[in-house]
């Protein structure tokens, strides 16, 4: 995970999109657009009091749960279904009807069910993740090598070893970038999950100072979700290198 911060690159990245920000609140010199060290002491004011990091274990919990929920069951029915045309038949009209549909639309539905509070948000964020790593995972398992399925099949190996030591295998890199994809889509979700219902959260924290007009806070408050986009990058990223060591060789099963 070191590797995904270091080097010259990432120090240039920021320090160029921290100058177009100085630049562009000079430029507007507008309340609503303060400069990047006044957003930074706002930052450090509101770790300091520990308010900022309530929110942040608030955002993040929601998000661990949402993982747990989406992902795994995604991957598991999306590798199957890849690997039976019949399943995948009679799944895939499914999936093309509610992919594209912005998940957050589900949101008031959800409520009624699921009432107001976690469970309602944490499942929002689920099906964000789930929606999009079960189409990575069936499309991955879909395209496995038939030359790799039947070589390891003439040994005499039955489903469940073929799933464990060839479909799995050659679909954990996609599986990873469906990660990154979902995490993504669902940090933005995350925050309008967060404006409804709750008082905990980087969502509600921005909303409310924004209705306060603390707009230093609220920018320390949209950093701080993007730190948590950052952040969750970078572990997939370092957790890639380690389950698909033959990446990082340029190797292929």
């Amino acid at each position: 995970m070191r590797r995904f911060f270091r080097g010259q690159p990432f120090i240039l990245t920021i320090a160029v999109l921290l100058l177009l920000w100085h630049i562009a609140a000079v430029t507007v010199n507008k309340a609503f657009l303060p400069l990047p060290d006044t957003v930074g002491r706002a930052f450090l004011r509101l770790a300091e009091t520990g308010l900022l990091w309530r929110h942040m274990a608030a955002s993040l919990l929601r998000l661990f749960w949402a993982i747990i929920a989406g992902f795994f069951p995604a991957a598991i029915v999306g590798l199957i279904v890849g690997r039976s045309p019949r399943l995948k038949a009679l799944i895939s009209p499914f999936i093309y009807l509610i992919h594209p549909l912005p998940k957050a639309a589900f949101l008031p539905i959800i409520m009624l069910f699921l009432g107001l509070g976690n469970a309602s948000k944490v499942f929002l964020l689920a099906f964000t993740i789930f929606s999009q790593v079960l189409i990575a995972a069936r499309d991955a398992a879909e395209r496995t090598p038939e030359t790799s399925l039947l070589a390891v099949k003439s040994m005499g190996a039955g489903w469940f070893a073929v799933f464990r030591h060839v479909i799995l295998p050659f679909a954990l890199p996609d599986l990873c970038t469906g990660l990154r994809v979902s995490l993504g889509t669902a940090t933005a979700v995350l925050f309008l999950a967060e404006t409804f219902a709750t008082d905990a959260g980087l969502g509600y924290l921005i909303v409310d100072a924004w209705t306060r007009v603390a707009y230093p806070e609220m920018f320390a408050a949209i950093l701080s979700l993007s730190l948590i986009g950052l952040l969750l990058f970078g572990m997939v990223d370092a957790l890639e290198k380690v389950i698909c060591p033959w990446k990082r060789r340029g190797e292929s099963l």
